[in-house]
């Protein structure tokens, strides 16, 4: 039986082997140049080439990664099976639009297009197209929060700090789209309700939308978010915090580390090595520390690999254009809400 079940799987790993998908990547700027790079290292793909509005730019993308560019996006698109968008928030819908037309499946960038009556037409063409779309919410698989996981109960409690030194790359949208966003979706995938209230205060310190904000989110099982993101610090941060019945968990998406501290009801006294809590007439719980195991990988890579696996394997995207449409929904709230903050007003 275990010899059947291993020619098994060899089988499906040939068969996949077999079907390559080919991929065109939109956009060569910082990430753009990234995603070519890891799209190169995945078996499921094959690369085609890749568009940017820049001549300067394709030549150089082009040498580097010995890629074919291409001068048309649409001929790009008509030579593919599937198109990785990674170009400014402002062109996501346009080039998504042309994609799903053609009945190409899409991994978008996030955030999945600057407004929610664009990624609300994206959900409609993609159903219309039958193909399969992923949205880059990349913390999704950021080894931290995969290590994490499984400790997740209900959290009623969440603090989120994304904290970014100056870069003028990201300012043509609010540092709730360019930052935010990412812990927005965190805590939409970990919180199983629905949002119920948004209060918010931010500061636009050198563009013409706010550069630091802050975000409490209130959900109707008594949940609350408190995010905080700011793109004028002097040190980077990428810290979330969990508090649940009994448990707190740590997730620190930039040094990829977790932490779980866990309590536990105590029966007779403590041993010597124990940490205990005395909580009075509700008795003693043990305090027990956890450091999940951080598997080291790629966090781009990975989610690059989902995409295919959807694709070859017809399943779900592990982020779907409607967690892209929901994360960008509550975003848009946000910045709503930031427009009449007295620090914005004033």
């Amino acid at each position: 039986m275990h010899f059947k079940a291993h020619k098994k799987r060899l089988l499906l790993w040939a068969i996949n082997k077999l079907i390559m998908i080919k991929i065109g990547v939109l956009g060569a700027g910082h990430l753009g140049k990234i995603h070519i790079q890891q799209i190169k290292e995945i078996d499921a793909f094959e690369l085609v080439g890749f568009y940017d509005n820049d001549a300067e730019q394709r030549k150089l993308a082009s040498e580097k990664f010995g890629v074919n560019a291409y001068d048309d996006p649409m001929e790009l698109i008509n030579s593919v099976d599937a198109i990785d968008i990674v170009t400014p928030t402002l062109s996501h819908y346009e080039y998504a639009e042309k994609a799903l037309t053609k009945f190409k499946h899409a991994f978008i960038e996030k955030p999945i297009a600057n407004h929610v009556t664009e990624s609300a037409r994206m959900i409609e063409l993609a159903r219309e197209a039958g193909v399969k779309v992923q949205i880059g919410h990349v913390e999704r698989f950021n080894p931290a929060f995969i290590a994490a996981r499984p400790y997740f109960k209900t959290p009623m409690f969440i603090e989120a700090h994304r904290l970014a030194q100056f870069n003028p790359r990201g300012t043509d949208v609010s540092v709730v789209l360019d930052l935010m966003i990412h812990d927005i979706d965190i805590v939409l995938k970990v919180v199983p309700s629905k949002v119920k209230k948004i209060t918010t205060s931010g500061v636009a310190v050198v563009s013409d939308t706010p550069d630091i904000a802050n975000a409490r989110i209130e959900f109707d099982n008594g949940c609350v978010a408190n995010l905080t993101a700011s793109r004028m610090s002097l040190k980077n941060m990428r810290k979330t915090r969990f508090f649940q019945k009994d448990a707190y968990i740590s997730v620190d998406f930039l040094e990829k580390k977790s932490e779980v501290v866990r309590l536990k009801n105590l029966e007779g006294e403590p041993g010597p090595l124990d940490v205990s809590i005395d909580l009075g007439a509700k008795g003693k719980k043990l305090i027990y520390f956890d450091h999940p195991r951080v598997e080291e990988s790629n966090a781009i890579r990975e989610e690059l690999k989902s995409f295919a696996e959807a694709i070859v394997n017809n399943t779900e995207t592990a982020v779907t254009i409607e967690d892209g449409h929901n994360a960008l929904h509550v975003a848009h709230q946000i910045v709503e809400k930031l427009k009449t903050s007295p620090a914005m007003v004033s």
